[in-house]
C-alpha cells in the first residue's frame, strides 16, 4: 500500500512530497529535553555520540549548583521588556526601615505561575497577570533558551542550534492537545525553533518523560523485566501527575491506564498556609499585602517554604515553626493589621505566629487527600499488578509526601522509591526520549517500520471523532435537519482510555456531498466522554477543522483520512482511493473554544 503524506495538525500547508518542515535529513547532533514548569525549570542536553552522557545544567545567572531555576519573570514598568528572571527575579527581604530604593522596588511584582493559565483550572484558581499569559511563557522561554543555546555553542561550536538540535518539551499530562498548539507557537516567539511547525520540537509529557528516567533506575533489579509495570508519581509545583507503564521489551514502554493528574502540587500547600494566616491576621491585612506588596508575600512563602514545608517530616511531635512577622513581612504590623482584638494578641506573642505539628498537618491535609485519591485511583483503573512506584519531582523530596503514600500503598507496591535527583527527572527522561526518536523518527513521522521510541503506546485522554453530515431518517430530530435532507452528527473515530501505538493510524472513507464540491472540510472535535451523538452535546469541543482539497468531479470522489492519535501532537493524512493521490491537506485550528 502507497505510504500516506502526514502532517501535523497546524494550520500549515505542505505539498506532497515535500520534507517536513524544519528538518533537513537527519542533522540531529544534540538532543535537549526541556522541563518547563509551573514553580521551576530546568533542561539536560546530550550529544548523540554520547548517549550515555547527558548532563543537567546547574549554572543559571552565574550561580552554580541548582538544577533548576524559579519560573519567574519580573519586567520594566510598562510591563514590555524583562529585567531579571529565574531566581533573581524574586523579591528579597524587606527591611523594618525601607530604604528609598526598597520602597521605588514595591512595584516590582514578580510575574509566576503563568503556566497554570495552560490548564483546565476554574479561573479563581489561576493567577492575574499584569501581562497577557502568552507573553510571560514567550518571554520565559526566551530567556531559558538563550541559557541553552550558550551551553551548546560552548559545548559544541560548530552546532548549528536550529539544524542541528532537537528539542522536547515537556507538558503536564492533563494538557489539551490545544494547549500545547500554544506551547508550540510561543516556543517558535521565543525563538526556540525556526520554523513554527518545525519537527525539531517534539513533546512529552511529565509523567512519561519521568517514567523513561525511571526505567532506567529498574535496570539491574528484578524488576527490570518485560511486563513489569510500574507507576510514576510526578510531584511538581502546580500538578501532580500519574502514569503507569508496562515495560514492553527492552527499554520500550508502553501505557496500561490512562494517565491522569490534579492542581495538587507544592504551591497548593502554599494557598493552605495563606489561608491559615488569614484566620489569624484577617483577610484585609492579607489582601493589602497581596494587592500592594506582593514581593513581600512571595518572600513570606519562599520562608515557609525553606523553614517550615520542607523540614516537615510528620515524624516529630514536637515540630514547631515560628514565623517572626517584624522579621519577614513587617508592612503587616506597620500599616495592614489595624483590628484592635487582633494586634492586641499578637503584641502578647511578639508578633510570632506558631506553627506546631498538628497546625502543619491540617496545612498540608487538604492537597495530601488529593495526591493520595489520585494514587488509589490509577492503581485501581490498572487492573494489574503494579511492582514499583516512583516518586519524582521537586515536591517528592517532601519527607511527609514520601511518608504518607508510603503508609497507605506499602501493602499494594512492593517497591516505593525516589530515584536519584528526583528535580531532574524530567528533563533528563525527555533527553532520553529525544534520543530515541533522533534519526528515523524524524523525518518518517508516518513509517511505522522506522519508528522504534521509547514508548510504544499511549492512552487517550479524550474521544475523538469528526462532524459527519449523512442523510436524515425517521427517528431523527427534526429540527436537526440541516441542507433539506441531511444531519449533523459526531462520528466517533478514538474512544478516551483506548490504547493506541504510537504510529496506529485511524482511517475513514468520506465522499462529497454535492458533485461540483471542490474541498471537503472534517470538523475534528473531542470530549471526555466515551462517546457522543452530536456535535453539540455537554463537553463537546472543537479542536479544529481538516480542509481537503479535492479535484475532478462527481460525488464518488471518494477519500480515506488517516488520523494518528497516539503520538504527542495528532498527524493526519488524506488519500484519494480511486487514483492513490495525496491530497494537499491543511488545518485550522481552534483558539476560542
Amino acid at each position: 500500500m502507497d505510504s500516506f503524506f502526514p502532517i501535523n495538525i497546524y494550520d500549515k500547508f505542505l505539498k506532497q512530497g515535500s520534507k517536513l518542515l524544519g528538518f533537513e535529513e537527519n542533522n540531529i547532533r544534540v538532543v535537549v529535553g526541556l522541563d518547563f514548569g509551573t514553580t521551576y525549570s530546568g533542561f539536560a542536553y546530550c550529544h548523540v555520540s554520547d548517549e550515555v552522557n547527558i548532563c543537567s545544567n546547574d549554572i543559571w545567572n552565574g550561580n552554580v549548583g541548582q538544577l533548576k531555576t524559579n519560573t519567574v519573570l519580573q519586567y520594566d514598568d510598562e510591563y514590555d521588556n524583562v529585567k531579571l528572571w529565574g531566581a533573581p527575579a524574586l523579591v528579597k527581604k524587606q527591611g523594618r526601615s525601607r530604604t528609598r530604593r526598597q520602597k521605588n522596588s514595591e512595584n516590582d511584582k514578580p510575574v509566576e505561575l503563568f503556566k497554570l493559565h495552560l490548564g483546565d483550572l476554574l479561573e479563581e484558581l489561576k493567577p492575574k497577570l499584569p501581562v497577557e499569559y502568552k507573553k510571560a511563557i514567550t518571554d520565559y522561554l526566551r530567556e531559558i533558551g538563550k541559557v541553552i543555546k550558550e551551553i551548546i555553542d560552548t559545548r559544541w561550536p560548530n552546532i548549528d542550534y536550529f539544524e542541528n538540535v532537537l528539542l522536547i518539551i515537556t507538558v503536564p499530562a492533563e494538557f489539551s492537545d490545544k494547549a500545547k498548539a500554544i506551547m508550540r507557537i510561543c516556543a517558535f516567539d521565543a525563538g526556540l525553533i525556526k520554523e513554527k511547525y518545525s519537527t525539531n520540537l517534539q513533546f512529552t509529557t511529565e509523567p512519561e518523560a519521568a517514567a523513561i528516567y525511571c526505567m532506567k533506575n529498574l535496570e539491574g533489579q528484578n524488576l527490570a523485566q518485560p511486563g513489569t509495570n510500574f507507576m510514576i508519581v510526578d510531584c511538581g509545583g502546580g500538578t501532580v501527575d500519574l502514569t503507569t507503564r508496562k515495560l514492553v521489551s527492552h527499554n520500550q514502554l508502553g501505557e496500561i491506564t490512562e494517565r491522569s493528574g490534579d492542581f495538587c502540587g507544592s504551591t497548593f500547600v502554599d494557598v493552605e498556609f495563606i489561608k491559615y494566616l488569614r484566620k489569624i491576621l484577617g483577610d484585609e491585612p492579607m489582601d493589602l499585602l497581596r494587592d500592594n506588596n506582593y514581593g513581600q508575600m512571595q518572600y513570606l512563602i519562599q520562608q515557609f517554604c525553606n523553614d517550615g514545608k520542607i523540614p516537615f517530616t510528620g515524624d516529630d511531635p514536637d515540630f514547631l515553626y515560628e514565623l517572626d512577622i517584624r522579621e519577614t513581612v513587617p508592612i503587616l504590623e506597620q500599616q495592614y493589621v489595624i483590628d484592635d482584638d487582633i494586634r492586641k494578641t499578637l503584641d502578647n506573642d511578639e508578633w510570632i505566629i506558631e506553627i506546631d505539628f498538628e497546625i502543619m498537618e491540617s496545612i498540608f491535609k487538604p492537597v495530601i487527600q488529593k495526591i493520595l485519591q489520585l494514587i488509589k485511583t490509577q492503581l485501581d483503573n490498572a487492573h494489574e499488578t503494579c511492582s514499583a512506584m516512583f516518586l519524582v519531582g521537586g515536591f517528592s523530596e517532601s519527607k511527609y509526601l514520601q511518608k504518607k503514600i508510603k503508609q497507605k500503598f506499602s501493602s499494594q507496591v512492593n517497591f516505593i522509591s525516589v530515584p536519584t535527583q528526583p528535580t531532574a527527572a524530567i528533563s533528563r527522561g525527555a533527553a532520553i526520549y529525544g534520543l530515541s526518536i533522533k534519526l528515523n523518527d524524524l523525518n518518517n513521522v508516518g513509517n511505522d517500520d522506522n519508528m522504534k521510541c521509547v514508548i510504544s503506546s499511549r492512552v487517550l485522554k479524550y474521544t475523538y471523532g469528526i462532524k459527519v453530515i449523512p442523510k436524515w431518517k425517521e427517528g431523527d430530530p427534526i429540527h436537526r435537519k440541516v441542507y433539506g435532507d441531511r444531519i449533523e452528527k459526531f462520528d466517533c473515530l478514538a474512544t478516551r482510555g483506548t490504547k493506541m501505538d504510537i504510529n496506529q493510524e485511524i482511517t475513514s472513507t468520506r465522499t462529497p456531498i454535492f458533485s461540483e464540491q471542490k474541498d471537503m472540510l472534517f470538523g475534528l472535535y473531542y470530549t471526555e466522554e466515551y462517546d457522543g451523538t452530536y456535535c453539540d452535546d455537554p463537553g463537546m469541543k472543537l479542536l479544529g477543522n481538516f480542509i481537503v482539497d479535492l479535484p475532478g468531479s462527481g460525488i464518488g470522489r471518494s477519500v480515506l483520512l488517516g488520523i494518528t492519535f497516539g503520538k504527542m501532537e495528532i498527524i493526519a493524512t488524506a488519500k484519494n482511493k480511486q487514483s492513490g493521490q495525496s491530497y494537499k491537506t491543511t488545518f485550522k485550528f481552534n483558539f476560542d473554544g
